[in-house]
């Protein structure tokens, strides 16, 4: 994996289809953990647990596993109802444990033409433990791969490490099999193209700034304060957007905002950007394709 810094400063203006100022993807995390590890070894289960004690992986941490398992019961279908209320779609990353444990939850989004991404195996899974092992992580990657488009009836066409832990291989990988797009990589509020040995591969990028586990685990806020970063963070970028196209991706997670108390946010921002012309709800995908032939007139390979 390989790419060019090359400065906003030094790129030619990003012109979106259409005219549009921002690209906008709300991304809800479909994720699946495991009750249980084969491990005596804290589970790292990705993102913040709700309670912060460490567990050893072989034995249940009820509290938290119940927590999260919250998202997949209830919180998803507040989240879905709220999206399909204001009339936007999402972005949706998923587990391959989530297709064949959780099948409801990802037939109710493919069933809307929603856009699904892979983001590996289990959510506890790291790629980062492969780092010295490539033919371990192809494997886990490959497995992921199979089961996606068992489930969701189509190949995939990009890729989200679980808790952005990829190694340096993994866009290699993941341009192997034939994916156009990669999101581990957050240094960007525009497309870029990756270079691996299998050919380009183009990164969007995901977000830890503009994401609920910031908002609301890591920095404390309330649903007004991460409702007005999120306004906050658009508005600038749109503004932006008149002069050289952006990219603004918000990440969900289905046990955190899908909660009573804190889904005004979501409903109350998609409605905020719905009102502004030349927003481009763009899939993954969509982008990834646009780029893949519009680069050159952006940042020349």
């Amino acid at each position: 994996m390989e790419y060019d810094f090359v400065p906003l400063s030094q790129r030619q203006p990003l012109k979106w289809p259409g005219g549009a100022r921002i690209a906008l993807i709300v991304t809800i995390n479909l994720e699946y953990w495991d009750l249980l590890k084969e491990s005596p070894e804290p589970y790292y289960a990705g993102g913040p647990p709700v309670i912060p004690d460490p567990m050893p992986g072989n034995v249940p941490d009820l509290p938290n596993y119940s927590w999260r398992e919250y998202g997949q019961r209830v919180g998803v279908w507040r989240m879905i109802d709220t999206f399909d209320e204001v009339g936007v779609p999402a972005s949706c990353t998923m587990n391959a444990k989530m297709g064949l444990e959780r099948r409801a939850v990802i037939d109710a989004v493919n069933g809307r033409g929603w856009e699904l991404v892979p983001h590996n195996y289990e959510q506890g899974e790291l790629l980062t433990r492969h780092h010295f092992d490539r033919d371990g992580e192809k494997r886990l990657i490959d497995e992921t791969l199979k089961v996606y488009e068992q489930v969701v009836g189509r190949p995939a066409r990009g890729w989200l490490s679980s808790s952005l832990r990829g190694t340096t291989q993994t866009a290699d990988i993941c341009a192997e099999n034939g994916l156009i797009f990669y999101c581990d990589l957050m240094n960007d509020d525009q497309p870029y193209l990756i270079r691996t040995p299998a050919g380009p591969i183009v990164s969007t990028p995901y977000s830890v700034e503009i994401n609920d586990f910031t908002f609301f685990h890591r920095r404390g806020m309330t649903t007004t304060q991460a409702l007005d970063v999120l306004k906050e963070q658009f508005d600038q970028l749109y503004r932006e957007g008149a002069g050289s196209g952006r990219l603004m991706n918000v990440g969900l997670h289905p046990h955190v905002s899908g909660h009573p108390y804190r889904i005004r946010a979501l409903r109350e921002f998609l409605a905020y950007a719905k009102g502004h012309a030349d927003v481009w709800w763009a899939t993954r995908e969509e982008i990834a394709s646009w780029y893949l032939a519009k680069h050159q007139s952006h940042i020349p390979a």
